[in-house]
C-alpha cells in the first residue's frame, strides 16, 4: 500500500473508531429506548458521509439511510430490544447501556470496515450492494463486539481517579475540571445536532442536558 493510501486508511480507521465511540455512548447518553437507536443510525449515516470525504466519493443521504438500514436492522433491533432493559429503575440503566452499548460499538465498526473495503476497492455509495456484503458486515460484527468490549475498558481506564497527590492537587483539580467542561461542551453539542435533526424533542433534549449537567457537577 503506498504512502498515500496507508495516510487514507489510516484517517478512515480514525473516523470508525471515533464513532463508535459516540454510538456507544448514545446509550448512557440518552436514556429512552427508541431515540438511542435512532441517534446511533444518525451518527453512522455521518461516519458514512466522512469515509466518503475520505475516499473522495460522492455521498447521497437517501442511498446511505437505505444502506444504514439494510446492514444493521437486525443488530439494531437487537439493541433497541436490550435497551428496554434500561427502563428498570436502578440497576436497568447499568446493565442495559452496556450491553446496548457494545451492540451499537459492534455495528458502527462493522458498517465502517465494509465501507472502507468497498471503496479501496474502487466502489462508491451508488453502487454499493448490501445482499451481497451483509455476510462481510455480520462477520465484522462479531469482530466489532471484541473491539467495542476493548474500547469500553480503555474509556473506563481513563475515568479511573489519579493517585492522591496532596502537593498539587489545586492544579489537578483544575485540569479535571476543565476536562469535564470539555466534554459536558462536547455531549451538549451532538445532544443540539440530534435536536436540529429532529431525533429527539426540546423536552427529551433538556432532560438530557439536565442529566448531562448532573453527572459533571457543572
Amino acid at each position: 500500500m503506498s504512502s498515500p493510501n496507508k495516510e487514507r486508511s489510516k484517517h478512515a480507521d480514525s473516523i470508525i473508531r471515533n464513532h463508535m465511540i459516540w454510538s456507544m455512548g448514545m446509550s448512557v447518553v440518552i436514556p429512552l429506548p427508541v431515540a438511542d437507536v435512532l441517534a446511533v443510525s444518525a451518527v453512522q449515516l455521518d461516519m458514512i458521509r466522512q469515509l466518503c470525504k475520505v475516499y473522495e466519493k460522492d455521498f447521497s443521504d437517501t442511498s446511505g439511510k437505505a444502506i444504514v438500514t439494510a446492514l444493521t436492522s437486525s443488530t439494531l433491533a437487537k439493541a433497541g430490544a436490550r435497551s428496554v432493559i434500561k427502563l428498570i429503575p436502578g440497576i436497568g440503566t447499568i446493565i442495559g447501556g452496556v450491553a446496548v452499548s457494545i451492540l451499537n460499538g459492534a455495528s458502527t465498526y462493522a458498517l465502517g470496515e465494509v465501507f472502507k473495503k468497498h471503496f479501496e476497492l474502487g466502489g462508491t455509495i451508488l453502487d454499493f450492494d448490501t445482499e451481497r456484503l451483509k455476510k462481510a458486515y455480520k462477520e465484522k460484527f462479531e469482530k466489532g463486539k471484541k473491539v467495542a468490549e476493548q474500547l469500553r475498558k480503555e474509556e473506563d481506564d481513563k475515568k479511573e481517579p489519579a493517585p492522591a497527590q496532596p502537593a498539587k492537587e489545586p492544579a489537578a483539580a483544575g485540569v479535571r475540571q476543565e476536562a469535564s467542561q470539555d466534554e459536558i461542551v462536547s455531549r451538549l453539542k451532538e445532544l443540539s445536532d440530534l435536536k436540529n435533526q429532529g431525533i429527539i424533542t426540546d423536552e427529551e433534549f433538556l432532560q438530557m442536558k439536565q442529566r448531562l449537567i448532573e453527572k459533571f457537577g457543572v
